[in-house]
């Protein structure tokens, strides 16, 4: 059903807002929305009488919020919800039908969905939720390094960790930190022993733990077999023709790291690269190549994952061994470069193996890339500073939403199509159209002190929506600012195109206008495409960092259109 958007109506209250402006006082006072006009057309339309029964409840849910196999335990369901608003009664009136719309018992991803993608694949087929320098607490340079940012990833449901190994000073232990920095190190095993404790505390999924190795000795072979016990996975064997699939190995951990042997033959470029202090005189290389002997066969049976980079050419290390896989690790530079005349041998390439995509050296702030970019030509890791907070990490926040947030979300089908390779360059048809709806918000007064925006009046909020995916999809469009309005009514319609929904991340972010340009940050929410709910949904927004506000939340519609012929060959 449509209708002609209509503004909202507000309800004033007596409970005033005060602010002071030199020796003046000016109150403004608070203002209750109420239902837009669709929200008010939909109730007469499922209701009769001015009154909607559980029977009229469940048919809205069926018909217009696309929920099929919704039944009248659920419509009880969401009655319950609203004891508080309608007692003990079995129907509802206009307001409180705008209640139920408007609470987080209509959010707009399902909520009890959980893991629904074939997880019985290989590895290779799954993007996974990866971190980069899971250790550090803050910038790449000068933080400390601690084994507390790793549980927080594990506990978001990030599952692949990365830790940097060095011999300490004695050369007896093992720490982990940010190599030729001023970053504090932190001792390895406490860190092993928080992944072990919290590795399945989100999903039962598993989790890989990627060593970047600048030491090959016993003691790491005994640390990790000895800390992680029988959650350990050791495959037996370097020649895996095929990645195992999530499914088989839930709740194990896996080793990728680069053998012993092929650490030792970069070790110099690594040195040069990283302006390293550490110099291998040649009795210390023959003692390393000896140690090498005596822990190359178990060590590189524990691997279950391995690393390596063919030298020579970028474009050599896109060479696929029929007989086995690994793991490639490429910059985010390196991505941009290859991608531009390999784009297809990228998708090729991880139709089988491992592709991992890391920062470049410079993101000293721990700020992150595109990850889109890895996204569309295969990439299972790419890898963020999960440090800070920003555009990017918010889109990959959303992105690993999806499939009940396990930590793995299955590649579209058409990166996987042996036969028909998928070019990321070729222009592309429009599949679907998707309009959405900004109505209102509210939550702002509840969840914010009254200056918190502005120091002489009410906030005037605006939203930015848009998508994150393809380049062709990739768009922000903005609603009007409503003036000095902790309730805002904005009531507009967007529509975006999507060539691509498969990898379409829908991004809503609400900024207070600054005449400035340095607009104040009101919250924000990213959700996977392939997941949106249709219908009239409520979004609750978070903060910089990705925690829910209590109280802030968008009202909003979401449809998906068949594209017209017009709008289909714009690709």
């Amino acid at each position: 059903m449509r209708s002609r958007l209509r503004s909202g109506i507000l309800r004033e209250s007596r409970r005033p807002f005060r602010f002071q402006i030199c020796c003046c006082r000016r109150d403004f006072y608070f203002r209750e929305v109420s239902p837009p006009s669709d929200v008010q057309l939909l109730f007469e339309q499922y209701s009769e009488n001015g009154t909607m029964t559980i029977e009229h409840l469940r048919r809205f849910l069926v018909e217009y919020q696309k929920l099929k196999d919704a039944t009248r335990e659920d419509a009880m369901s969401i009655l319950h919800s609203l004891r508080h608003h309608i007692m003990y009664r079995k129907e509802l009136n206009v307001d409180h039908f705008f209640r139920y719309l408007l609470s987080d018992h209509n959010p707009p991803m399902a909520p009890s969905l959980g893991v629904h993608h074939d997880m019985n694949a290989p590895l290779a087929h799954y993007y996974m939720y990866t971190g980069h320098n899971s250790y550090l607490t803050g910038n790449q340079l000068s933080s400390d390094s601690s084994s507390e940012p790793i549980i927080k990833a594990l506990k978001k449901g990030v599952r692949v960790i990365e830790l940097d190994l060095w011999p300490d000073s004695r050369g007896n232990k093992v720490k982990v930190s940010h190599g030729n920095t001023l970053t504090s190190p932190v001792n390895l095993n406490r860190c092993l022993s928080a992944t072990r404790d919290y590795a399945f505390i989100a999903s039962e999924f598993p989790v890989v733990i990627t060593f970047e190795d600048h030491l090959v000795h016993a003691p790491l072979l005994q640390m990790v077999t000895k800390t992680f016990e029988s959650k350990l996975h050791q495959p037996g064997t370097d020649q895996l023709a095929e990645f195992p699939s999530p499914e088989s190995l839930k709740k194990k951990i896996l080793i990728s790291t680069k053998p012993p042997k092929e650490y030792l033959e970069r070790q110099s470029s690594m040195e040069k690269e990283y302006d390293s202090a550490q110099e291998l005189s040649d009795k210390e290389g023959s003692d390393q190549d000896e140690e090498e002997k005596n822990v190359f066969p178990e060590y590189k049976h524990l691997i279950a994952i391995h690393a390596g980079k063919p030298k020579g050419r970028l474009t050599n290390s896109l060479r696929i061994d029929t007989s086995k896989v690994r793991r490639l690790s490429l910059s985010e530079q390196e991505l941009e470069e290859i991608s531009q005349k390999h784009g297809q041998d990228l998708v090729r390439f991880t139709q089988k193996n491992l592709l991992k995509i890391y920062p470049k050296c410079t993101r000293f702030d721990s700020s992150n890339y595109d990850p889109l970019l890895g996204w569309m030509h295969g990439a299972q890791m790419a890898a963020f500073n999960m440090q800070g907070y920003g555009k990017y990490l918010w889109i990959m926040e959303g992105m690993f939403k999806a499939n009940g947030r396990c930590g793995y979300v299955k590649k579209p089908d058409f990166l996987l199509d042996k036969d028909h390779i998928f070019d990321p360059a070729k222009p592309l048809p429009v599949k679907t159209n998707l309009k959405v709806t900004v109505y209102l918000g509210e939550g702002w007064h509840l969840d914010f002190k009254a200056t918190h925006f502005n120091q002489f009046s009410p906030p005037d909020f605006f939203v930015r929506v848009g998508i994150a995916g393809v380049p062709d999809d990739t768009v922000m469009k903005k609603t009007r600012a409503i003036e000095d309005d902790w309730t805002p009514v904005w009531n507009q319609e967007f529509e975006f195109p999507l060539r691509v929904p498969e990898l379409a991340i829908l991004r809503i972010e609400v900024l207070e206008f600054d005449t400035t340009r340095h607009h104040d940050f009101g919250g924000q929410m990213c959700v996977p495409v392939s997941e949106l709910r249709t219908g009239i949904r409520a979004v609750p927004l978070h903060s910089r960092k990705g925690i829910k506000y209590p109280s802030v939340k968008l009202l909003m519609r979401f449809e998906f259109e068949e594209p017209d012929s017009e709008t289909e060959n714009d690709g």
